[in-house]
Parts: C-alpha cells; structure tokens; sequence
C-alpha cells in the first residue's frame, strides 16, 4: 500500500533527482561574425542553473566567446557571464574596419541574410587576399580586433577558478596546432587564434621551450576547436560541440562565390572531423572490449547548431559584424540552445546524441 508519506518521499526524491547539476565542456568553433550564433547558444546555456562548464575550448570566434563566457562567470557569475558577452559582442558590432566590409552597416539585416552573394560577388576577404598582402601597410597596419582583446580583463580570463580556458592557433613554421593555457591566454593568444593570413599580419608570440619567437595563424586550420584538452580525467565526459560552418551542402556549388564558401566550410571543418573520427574509433573500441575500461576516457559528443542557417549564409556574412545580423544570429544561438535542451539535456552523462558511427560510417 502506498501511502502519503511514500507518495511524498518519491516526489521529493525526483525533485532532487531533477536538480543534480549536470557538468559540460564545451568546444566552440570559431567562423568570424558568425560567431554571434555561439554568443546566443552561451546566453541560453548560462539560463540553466543546473547546468555547469567545466571547460572550454575555443578557437578564432569561439576563443573570444570562451574568453568572455569565463571572464564573465569569475567577475560575476552566470549573470556576469551574460553581460560580459553582451558587451563582446557590442565592441564587435562597432569595429570599422574595410576587411569586415563595414561599408554594409546602415542596410536592412533580413534581405543581408540571403543576399551578400548578389551584393559582393566575390568575397571582401578574397578580393583583399588577392590585391593587398596585409604587410603592405607598413607603420600603419593595426589588428582591428585589438581593441575587442584589449578589453578584456585578463586576470579574471586567467584566473584558476572557473571554467579551464584552451584556446588554438597554428603555428606558422610548423603547421601544428598549439593550445594556450592559464597565464598563457593573453590578448596576442586570442589575437592569433582569429588571425586570418590574408587580412592579418601573424601574431608573435615566444615559444617558452625554445625561447624564439614564433608566428601564429587562425587557430582553425588545425584545430576548429581542439578537442583533446578536454579529454583530461578531472574533466566531465560530455563535450558540447557549438558549431558554426555546416557540415552538409546538398547542393553542388556552382558559382565562384559559392564553390569559395564550400570550400572554407570543409577546410575549417576537416580538423573538427579527424578529431570526432578518433572519438568514434576509441568508443567503439571499449564497447567492443578491445580497450580495458578506464585506460581510455569514455567520451559523450554533442552538437548545437542551425545549419540550415548557416547554410544561407556564406563567408561575407562571416566579415560583416553589424549589429542587425550579429542580432538575428544571436536569437538564432538562443533557439538551438532551447532545443538541445529539450531534447537533449536528459542524455548529459548517459549517451552520446551525435551518432558518431553513422557520421563515420
């Protein structure tokens, strides 16, 4: 017989049950102005009290996501976090700059979303790249993201509380991804890790095992995000993948334009897929037995993303931070966040929801 006092007792436990913190890395991809859509998925997240990151690793847009999202919570929590973003996102919208191509601020957002390829046939940054080496400028060049870095407050990036911060940039000599860490995230860090060839000159920065000087490009050529600074023991299994490029066109891309932008996509992708085809074969491996358990970390990938938004977008979109379109990106964020949460919040801890095989198979 069950009675009141059991009734109440199971009650409580499921209230108890339902507020278990959950804890996540996340892995933020990086993609220019697009980065407003992560902007948006991170201002939702943030909503979720029972919900805490872990760690964050993040590349070119994605690093100054990561580096705002972690200032933030050690300033002032989850509403501190919030706010930091907010006003990340307010110092993008105001850089002007030709190789965002500012010159489209003041046009209506909507008609922009589906339109820059008409508008700008061939890409600012590719018409740049091809007629201006970013050396050009001599005593005049200056990184228009300085003043974004500059702003943050980089005690509070690198503090030891709060979220690990990894953020990547390749190196130049090499070709290897490096990822920065602790008192190494700095603004010449964040700036290398966004620090695209043809428009920006490379970032500097000494190597402290060699003591030389080594230059650094946009982080996503070899990692788009890194993800194995999170396979860590004392970090959670759960990795939440914020994706920006699309990783499916059903359409065979035709014009110059087009077949520029699919190729941007799968070049700023392939790192991000060789990783996830690791993770695929590691797992499947300890389901097989072929691993003993505990010799290999168990992994849980999982991915928030609008591709067929994105889809509608191409690279312009990605140099054109104007407030209007950062806005619509942002609302953008915030609905796939509410979705994944819906659907996917109950698998935290339990299962993968990216079906690695089938992506692989």
């Amino acid at each position: 017989m069950v009675t009141s006092d059991m009734r109440r007792s199971r009650s409580a436990l499921v209230v108890r049950r339902q507020s278990v913190t959950k804890r996540i890395n996340l892995a933020l991809q990086g993609g220019g102005a697009h980065g407003a859509f992560t902007w948006g998925v991170l201002d939702r997240l943030l909503e979720q009290d029972d919900l805490e990151i872990a760690a964050i690793t993040g590349t070119s847009a994605g690093a100054l996501n990561g580096a705002a999202l972690k200032s933030g919570l050690v300033q002032g929590g989850r509403e501190g976090a919030r706010d930091c973003l907010d006003q990340l996102w307010q110092r993008m919208g105001a850089v002007g700059d030709m190789r965002f191509a500012h010159w489209l601020a003041g046009l209506d957002a909507a008609p922009l979303l589906g339109a820059l390829d008409w508008i700008a046939p061939f890409s600012p940054r590719e018409m740049m790249g091809q007629m201006v080496s970013p050396y050009s400028y001599g005593p005049f060049y200056r990184n228009p993201l300085l003043p974004v870095v500059e702003a943050f407050n980089f005690a509070e990036v690198c503090a030891d509380q709060g979220p690990q911060l990894f953020i990547c940039a390749t190196s130049v000599r090499s070709g290897k991804v490096r990822v920065f860490s602790g008192d190494e995230v700095s603004t010449e860090s964040i700036l290398a890790s966004a620090c695209l060839p043809n428009l920006f000159q490379a970032i500097e920065i000494e190597d402290p095992k060699t003591g030389r000087l080594e230059a650094y490009w946009d982080g996503g050529y070899t990692g788009n995000p890194a993800l194995f600074p999170l396979y860590r023991p004392e970090l959670p299994s759960d990795v939440v993948v914020v994706s920006i490029n699309p990783l499916e066109r059903e359409v065979l891309p035709r014009t110059p334009q087009q077949i520029q932008n699919r190729i941007n996509e799968i070049s700023f992708n392939s790192s991000l897929l060789r990783e996830l085809r690791a993770i695929e074969f590691v797992q499947r491996l300890l389901a097989d037995g072929r691993i003993e358990q505990g010799h290999m970390k168990r992994v849980f990938v999982h991915r928030i993303a609008d591709d067929n938004l994105m889809r509608q977008l191409s690279v312009n979109t990605k140099l054109v931070p104007i407030p209007q379109i950062l806005a619509k990106l942002k609302a953008a964020g915030r609905a796939a966040a509410e979705v994944f949460l819906e659907q996917d919040y109950s698998a935290l801890g339990v299962r993968s929801t990216v079906d690695l095989g089938e992506m692989f198979g």
